[in-house]
């Protein structure tokens, strides 16, 4: 995924320091596209504006995603193409944040160090200021150290993508260290946010419109609070009570970390989608132990019917990883059993890709699975979802629900988002985004819904 900031609520800028356009364009998860708007927050209070899309900006940042090679890839040729850019206008400033630039720093600037600043992802805070030095000084900057104390956002100096739907980071970091995971590298360990800045910063946002949040955490799950130690369930149920605030959501959970206090609270907060991702990753209980994910399919299978027997109506989504190293065709048969036992609303799949540093990357041709065969489960996996995706769509024909209007798509239709995390395209009404309206599903297609006004 990409996304390109300007967006629409401008911070209030700082008259006389910046000048000029930014643009912020943002590969990979959330937690990136919040990053990269935090950091158009404090370009726009610097006095920087949002380049209009299309015109040349003054300032190019490039917000980056490693978990997937591919990722990477699409950054460095970024680059080619702003490496003529920069040689035709040398006042131009170009960044790279993230994940991409955590990892490999110290080689971006090798090949191409015309790149004025790489900052990793725990230098999010400083971006204005690496501007500001790269616009005054000309010096070139590398800033890639991982801060080990809890964070502290200035979460009113953040230039939000919508005027309606926010995301509000409560954990960064992640202890869990599965083989094929980049992100403890990328994002280091796990530190959590104190639960009365989250308040604050959703009782600020729904003060100022805003009604659905979704709060963010590589392992959202894994949340404590730092003073009080309690879990993810408890802040849920405190975030879930401000006024104003319609819908809530989290992202993304681990199935070993599922509790009670987190199965309760969806049960029993008014707010909380009825939706949760948990990613499994795999079927075989083989491939998941050298996965390092610390639970059998059989265990995955017992929480999502516990999650489904406390929650009705639950949506579960997830992510799968084919060809791992050492996977046989017994355990992607395992997978597809998963997939056919659980039925996920949706799913998300990728072909295995060593990623630097992790402990599968050295494992090096070991167990190998050839591309072609990793190529042909995946399409395997993706059908069989299709089918069952279609088929769980044409079971909500005729039932109603409430859905946020989030745009439009690009043939034009008004496009909602129900409870459950599934897009209703309108049939014909208009209704403005950020308003809630009751929308009848006329039609279940394989990765939406169709409907009308109801």
């Amino acid at each position: 995924m990409s996304t390109t900031l300007p967006t629409h609520a401008p911070a209030t800028p700082t008259p006389g320091r910046g000048s000029g356009s930014y643009r912020v364009e943002t590969w990979g998860c959330q937690m990136n596209v919040l990053d990269g708007e935090r950091m158009a927050g404090q370009l726009e209070a610097r006095g920087f504006a949002p380049a209009p899309e299309g015109e040349p900006a003054r300032v190019i940042i490039l917000n980056t995603c490693s978990v997937r090679e591919k990722a990477e890839d699409k950054v460095f040729s970024q680059l080619g193409v702003l490496a003529r850019r920069k040689q035709a206008d040398p006042d131009l400033v170009v960044g790279v944040t993230g994940c991409v630039a955590q990892v490999s720093g110290e080689e971006i600037l090798e090949r191409a160090p015309w790149v004025d600043f790489v900052a990793g992802t725990g230098q999010v805070e400083r971006i204005g200021e690496l501007v500001e030095t790269a616009l005054a000084e000309r010096r070139q900057a590398l800033r890639l150290e991982l801060p080990e104390e809890d964070p502290v956002y200035q979460f009113r100096q953040i230039t939000r993508g919508s005027s309606f739907q926010a995301y509000v980071t409560v954990i960064e970091g992640c202890d869990q260290f599965c083989t094929f995971c980049i992100v403890p590298f990328t994002r280091g360990r796990e530190r959590c946010r104190r639960a009365d800045e989250v308040l604050e910063e959703v009782r600020e946002l729904t003060a100022r419109g805003y009604t659905e949040v979704t709060l963010l955490g590589q392992t959202v799950n894994a949340y404590r609070e730092p003073e009080e130690g309690f879990g993810l369930g408890e802040l849920l149920r405190l975030v879930g009570g401000i006024p104003g605030l319609r819908r809530l959501r989290f992202i993304t959970s681990h199935p070993r970390l599922v509790d009670d206090a987190l199965v309760s609270a969806l049960a029993e907060v008014p707010a909380l989608a009825p939706y949760l991702h948990l990613p499994a990753q795999s079927g075989s209980d083989r491939v998941l132990s050298r996965m390092k994910r610390r639970y059998t399919s059989a265990e995955y299978r017992a929480t999502a019917a516990r999650l489904r027997e406390c929650v009705p109506g639950l949506a579960l989504s997830s992510d799968f990883i084919v060809g791992f190293p050492g996977e046989t065709e017994d355990d992607f048969q395992d997978t597809l059993a998963l997939v056919r036992d659980v039925r996920f609303a949706s799913l998300f799949a990728f072909r295995y890709s060593p990623r630097p540093g992790t402990a599968s990357a050295r494992w090096g041709s070991a167990g190998e699975v050839p591309q072609d065969t990793s190529a042909r489960r995946l399409s395997e996996l993706l059908a069989l979802q299709t089918g069952i995706q279609r088929e769980l769509n044409q079971q909500l024909v005729g039932r109603r629900f409430e859905i946020l209007v989030e745009g439009t798509n690009r043939h034009g239709q008004t496009t909602g988002r129900t409870p459950c995390n599934r897009i209703v395209h309108l049939e014909s009404e208009k209704p403005d985004p950020g308003t809630y309206v009751h929308a009848l599903v006329t039609r279940g297609l394989p990765n939406s819904l169709a409907g009308r006004l109801a």
